[in-house]
């Protein structure tokens, strides 16, 4: 499968960006989907993931600022990202992870100005 992230783009602290991850093909609900991010001179993190039946997961350091959703019938993966803060700046990839390997999408640059 392959992915394709977009939406990033550069935003003052306190604004919003909604990520998106499209999908190349069908990838059934139960399959979980994520984000992560890499920040300069940093290991990539944990950011959200999500799949049917179970809450959506959160890093604490977004709890409550950001929100993971899926449009199953489109194939897309969201990240609504709200109040942003400067060290959310990052490259953000999204992820489905299968038992048989992750894909990862290409990632989208994400810069938040104090």
């Amino acid at each position: 499968v392959q992915l394709q992230a977009s939406g990033g783009g550069l935003v003052q602290a306190g604004g919003s960006l909604r990520l998106s991850c499209a999908a190349s093909r069908t990838i059934h609900s139960s399959v979980v989907m994520g984000w992560y991010r890499q920040a300069p001179g940093k290991q990539r993190e944990f950011v959200a993931s999500i799949r049917s039946g179970r809450d959506p997961n959160y890093a604490d350091s977004v709890q409550g600022r950001f929100t993971v959703s899926r449009d199953n019938a489109k194939n897309t993966l969201y990240l609504q990202m709200n109040s942003l803060k400067p060290e959310d700046t990052a490259v953000y990839y999204c992820k489905v992870h299968y038992r048989s390997g992750d894909y990862w999408g290409q990632g989208t640059q994400v810069t938040v100005s104090s």
